[in-house]
């Protein structure tokens, strides 16, 4: 047996679905960033980056006719404008493909191991194989480019020690112990998230034409400056030195080259991540009462901005219902 001829599971449908729609919402990102990237190294990243997501969408494609699905509408020529000003620098470009590609390496593996029909598993195997070498690409030309925001490096203890009090977990009530290594990690890849985070918040305000659609942008900015201010204080008071921002750096335009619609949906999806995962992971693997005390805090408030993103796409009637069972309910 082909390993094809069996029926979607519902993990199944769920993955071909979300894997759509974001590779409909980057394949438009990535049309504008080929439109108006000037630097030929960047470019060629864009290139090949847009170029697997148009082939992602005729392979997902074909998996909905097969299936007499209904395929998703996702994000048309009409959610950008490549005639548009350029918006941002061509370094910032090459953040947000970075960013993708964490998002990226953050869903696809996670849905290989639930996937048993081999036209979806060797569509999930693609994309992480090209992710992986997209994004050593990246790295590659960031270390090359000196503006690839590394993790503090500091001295460590070389000594082989358990621990053996309760004291090691204090961070609350003065006499807390240094910082160890998975908690500076931890700190580190959370700001530089938050920071990019922010950066893209910023100029998404300023591009929306819908006025609740600005007006939760900038609340979002708000809530990621916070963040930024809260975890920067762990590192001000271990004296531990850590990358500055990136280069940022974005053009006034008149005209935004994205609809509103296709910017929520890409501040909801990073921002999932960001929420959901990459603050998870710090919490389940910091140690340090007060450290552990602000990433719960963090996960709070952020999931909060998260809900009221999605009840945002509802109010606007831009959020795709999802495939879902027949009502059995009687």
């Amino acid at each position: 047996m082909s390993g094809t001829n069996v029926e979607l599971t519902s993990t199944e449908i769920s993955n071909i679905w979300s894997s759509y729609l974001k590779s409909s919402m980057e394949l438009r990102f990535f049309q504008y960033f080929n439109a108006t990237a000037e630097d030929h190294e960047v470019k060629n990243i864009v290139e090949k980056m847009m170029e697997f997501s148009q082939k992602s969408l005729e392979d997902l494609e074909v998996i909905f006719k097969k299936e007499n699905l209904t395929t998703p509408l996702g994000f048309t020529e009409k959610d950008v404008r490549l005639d548009a000003d350029k918006v941002f620098s061509d370094t910032f470009i090459l953040y947000i493909c970075h960013d993708l590609t964490m998002l990226s390496l953050s869903t696809y593996p996670s849905a290989f191991p639930d996937c048993t029909r081999k036209d979806v598993r060797n569509f999930i195997q693609g994309a992480i194989e090209f992710t992986i070498q997209i994004q050593n690409e990246i790295t590659d030309l960031m270390l090359s480019q000196g503006i690839y925001l590394k993790s503090p490096q500091v001295a460590m203890d070389h000594t082989v020690d358990l621990v053996d009090e309760m004291k090691y977990l204090n961070g609350l009530f003065g006499g807390s112990r240094p910082v160890n290594a998975a908690e500076i990690a931890n700190l580190s890849r959370v700001i530089h998230r938050a920071r990019f985070s922010k950066m893209i918040l910023v100029t998404f305000s300023k591009l929306a034409s819908h006025k609740d659609v600005k007006q939760h942008f900038s609340k979002g900015r708000d809530a990621l400056e916070k963040v930024l201010e809260t975890l920067g204080d762990v590192f001000e008071k271990e004296n531990i030195p850590y990358s500055a921002s990136g280069d940022y750096n974005m053009f006034d335009v008149r005209n935004s080259p994205f609809s509103d619609k296709l910017m929520l949906f890409f501040v909801n999806t990073c921002l999932g991540m960001f929420c959901f995962i990459m603050i998870n992971q710090a919490l389940t693997s910091s140690l340090r009462t007060d450290i552990v005390t602000k990433f719960t805090m963090i996960s709070t408030q952020m999931k909060k901005f998260y809900g009221k993103g999605l009840l945002l796409t509802i109010t606007e009637k831009w959020l795709e219902q999802p495939p879902q069972a027949l009502d059995r309910k009687v």
